[in-house]
């Protein structure tokens, strides 16, 4: 897998700047004014995103969305985030991104991603004000759960390997790790 590029200069990037990068096969994100570039994801990633999508798609209430990436969610100006998959409102969405913190934001952890996506990003959701925040790591294979309570993150959950774990937000569901693997 390659390595993650982040891109500095004098003056932080904006939307704007995110915008105009090239198409190029790399995921770019805005974070907290500072471009960062990972390369596109693994098999066993890609393979849980999907798994995870069709499980969340099943427990989905009506007036809700579960969208996969890329779509670009918009915590700031400047921060916007391409997660694995996230949940919102229905009428929350334009055309072009999600212009909110989603109610539930999912990263699934890569080499080059597992450091931003444990500290800088969850700390960015929780600051934009995501109800929940779930990273799942392909290599365990496990999910870990946190709830925002207070403006903060507080975790709430863990499962690995053949262990399930029921979350409550967005909505109840469900998630053995290990089934999402296979």
């Amino acid at each position: 897998m390659g390595l993650m590029t982040v891109l500095a200069r004098t003056g932080e990037f904006t939307r704007e700047d995110l915008d105009a990068m090239p198409d190029d096969g790399h995921r770019h994100e805005l974070l907290d004014g500072s471009i960062v570039m990972t390369p596109s994801p693994g098999y066993r990633h890609q393979r849980m995103s999907l798994r995870l999508a069709v499980l969340l798609l099943g427990a989905c209430p009506e007036g809700l969305e579960v969208l996969t990436a890329p779509f670009d969610v918009v915590l700031s100006p400047r921060t916007v985030v391409v997660p694995d998959l996230i949940v919102a409102r229905s009428g929350d969405f334009t055309e072009e991104d999600l212009p909110r913190a989603p109610l539930l934001a999912v990263e699934i952890l890569s080499p080059s991603t597992r450091r931003l996506d444990l500290t800088l990003k969850r700390d960015l959701y929780a600051e934009a004000g995501a109800a929940a925040y779930w990273v799942l790591d392909p290599q365990v294979p496990s999910i870990t759960t946190w709830t925002l309570r207070g403006g903060t993150f507080e975790q709430t959950g863990y499962a690995a390997a053949a262990d399930s774990l029921t979350a409550d937000l967005p909505f109840p569901v469900t998630v053995c790790p290990g089934d999402l693997v296979r």
